[in-house]
């Protein structure tokens, strides 16, 4: 018997036809922002694998409005130049679709107090319960993390993490430390894994973590000063967040020491102005709101459930410097 053959997918229309997954959206749904030669190549890509989008994820996706709620985990601390930033570049994505996104606040329960057609999830957590309950109400959804099975998209934190490290290896810091926050959120665990596993995969035995109470500035200015009074004077600092390395500088400036010559300090996201001075592992968030958006049309679409993985790069500056002889 043969065997039959795969349905195809939004995503294999975009790649015969050498385009988006946006584009694609728009040129079957006959919305404006696509060239007439585009729109008829991907026409004739459609044609050819013989795609037929499930019918209710096509009226779903032919309505003027789609409801879009951006759900936010209970007790996310949403007042972030993190969440500002990305919540910007989502909507400005969105907006060039016709649509808009609202933000939603999950319960007690850790579910969304509202329902929509379609969800952006942030702030991901193991035992998230808001993946198996909208996938038993049959949303669309994305999830900003990484989750089995679970249409996902988040930077390579733990890549994140080990670029820190090897960073401040190669300028002699095998005393360093991690500053971070809330390990039971994703990104940051996976930060700090790839930071010790560098470590460790270098011989130099386990960093110090220091978790602040928040992640904020004045929380990373605490948590660090805490430790710094305590005597122990490390030779580097990877704070988790850009935000945390500013309240790390801070501090250790308070307590007569310089950076880079006395503590180096390399954080995390290259926020603008925040961390523009900084040495940070480097994510783009506008780029991570743009393959989150992609990956709400495939989902609006029906197509196969696929997780996207963004690079992170070393942004050397002016906070870090070779471990001095003490």
């Amino acid at each position: 018997m043969a065997t039959p053959r795969r349905r195809a997918t939004i995503h294999d229309v975009a790649e015969h036809a050498g385009v988006s997954i946006g584009t694609v959206s728009r040129a079957l749904n006959d919305r404006t922002g696509v060239h007439p030669d585009t729109r008829l190549r991907v026409l004739a890509s459609a044609a050819a694998l013989t795609y037929d989008p499930d019918k209710a994820a096509r009226e779903l996706s032919n309505r003027r409005a789609v409801d879009i709620a951006l759900s936010v985990a209970h007790g996310y601390r949403r007042l972030t130049p993190f969440f500002g930033l990305f919540l910007q570049h989502l909507s400005e994505q969105l907006a060039v679709e016709g649509l808009q996104v609202r933000e939603v606040a999950s319960g007690d329960d850790g579910l969304p107090v509202r329902d929509a057609d379609a969800f952006v999830l942030l702030d991901a957590h193991p035992d998230d319960p808001r993946i198996g309950h909208l996938a038993r109400l049959g949303r669309a959804f994305v999830l900003v993390g990484h989750a089995h099975d679970v249409r996902c998209v988040a930077a390579d934190d733990v890549a994140g993490g080990r670029i820190a490290a090897e960073h401040l290896l190669r300028l002699g810091h095998v005393d360093s430390v991690h500053l971070t926050a809330d390990l039971h959120a994703q990104a940051f665990a996976d930060r700090a894994h790839g930071f010790a596993t560098a470590f460790e995969a270098a011989g130099a035995g386990q960093p110090t973590t220091i978790v602040a109470d928040d992640a904020s500035t004045l929380g990373g200015y605490r948590a660090m000063r805490a430790h710094l009074e305590g005597g122990t004077r490390p030779g580097a600092v990877f704070a988790a967040t850009d935000e945390l390395a500013i309240g790390c500088v801070t501090a250790a400036a308070d307590l007569g020491m310089r950076v880079p010559s006395d503590l180096s300090v390399v954080g995390f996201d290259d926020l603008p102005e925040l961390g523009a001075r900084l040495t940070t592992v480097r994510q783009d968030i506008a780029l991570l709101a743009r393959e989150t958006v992609t990956l709400l049309h495939e989902a609006l679409a029906g197509a196969a459930v696929r997780a996207v993985r963004l690079p992170v790069t070393l942004v050397s500056r002016g906070t870090t410097a070779e471990r001095r002889n003490r």
